[in-house]
């Protein structure tokens, strides 16, 4: 295992964030799923200069992006979404693309579970079988419940993966199991040698270490089933925009160079900007628990 880290938590010049992971011993980087932003030239320039590499991608899905879409246009312009960020992980030599197959946030259904469920199924076999041509592993990753009404737990996303093809595995994220699972270790069991990706945060959405995962326990357990691939980061610190915050250098107010639609994200899936000096610092405190457990 080795650790990695997702970009989209943080609006910053990619090379700031290799710079950063380099720095603190991780080894790689799971690339949002943003293409056009991440050209696959610059970005393969900047990880040969930190000596990083990219582990995969994830799906950004916001606004229109959504396989269950009952509006057949929608569903073919996700399709292609998709296709297009595992193109970009193909041509950074990357080993995965993890999938959230409906839109972030979007807790009502367009149609009845039967109708999801076979739009669903039938644009992920349209991308396994570009990613089988690619070289890239799929993960469906489910999510918790206030952040998607269709895949939330590990059985769900191991059902949809078998629909998918027989390469198609899953992800799991400590911190979307810790809440819809019965048995958060039992899942990781359960996932066995499907689990294509590991997402990292505690119980609170901190960085490893900052709650109260046992994570000796979580690495044994991944250790257990064989999983030999990255613990990506994906802590958001939840601000405190209180007098009882205890992280003072935490609020960035006036952040720089971030387009409405990004800062938009950010606030709704991360509470707001963090500053530099307190952002390093969680990146850091992720790698100084994580890294003697491996």
């Amino acid at each position: 295992m080795h650790l990695s880290m997702h970009n989209w938590m943080r609006a910053e010049p990619l090379e700031t964030t290799i710079a950063r992971l380099a720095k603190y011993g991780y080894k790689s980087i799971e690339i949002s799923g943003e293409p056009e932003k991440f050209p696959s030239s610059t970005t393969r320039d900047l990880l040969k200069k930190y000596n990083l590499k990219c582990w995969g991608s994830v799906t950004l899905m916001l606004g229109e992006r959504n396989l269950v879409a009952k509006d057949e246009k929608k569903r073919a312009m996700s399709v292609k979404y998709v296709k297009d960020c595992i193109t970009m992980v193909k041509e950074l030599d990357g080993t995965e693309m993890t999938i959230v197959p409906a839109t972030v946030g979007k807790i009502t259904p367009d149609a009845s579970p039967d109708e999801e469920w076979s739009w669903a199924v039938a644009g992920m076999k349209e991308i396994y079988a570009h990613s089988q041509a690619a070289g890239v592993k799929l993960a469906i990753e489910p999510l918790n419940r206030f952040e998607t009404y269709f895949i939330n737990r590990c059985e769900q996303a191991l059902a949809l993966a078998e629909a998918t093809g027989p390469d198609c595995g899953v992800c799991l994220d400590a911190f979307h199991i810790n809440i819809e699972e019965e048995d958060l270790y039992a899942a990781i069991r359960l996932a066995g040698k499907k689990l294509n990706d590991f997402h990292v945060a505690d119980n609170n959405r901190m960085p490893a270490g900052h709650g109260d995962y046992d994570w000796k326990k979580v690495v044994s357990t991944l250790k257990e089933i064989g999983y030999d691939g990255a613990l990506t980061a994906e802590f958001v610190a939840p601000i405190d925009r209180t007098p009882a915050n205890k992280f003072k250098n935490a609020l960035d107010m006036n952040p720089p160079g971030i387009d409405p639609e990004q800062l938009k994200f950010i606030i709704d899936h991360g509470s707001s900007i963090l500053t530099e000096e307190f952002y390093d610092w969680l990146v850091k405190e992720n790698s100084d628990h994580l890294l003697p457990l491996i």
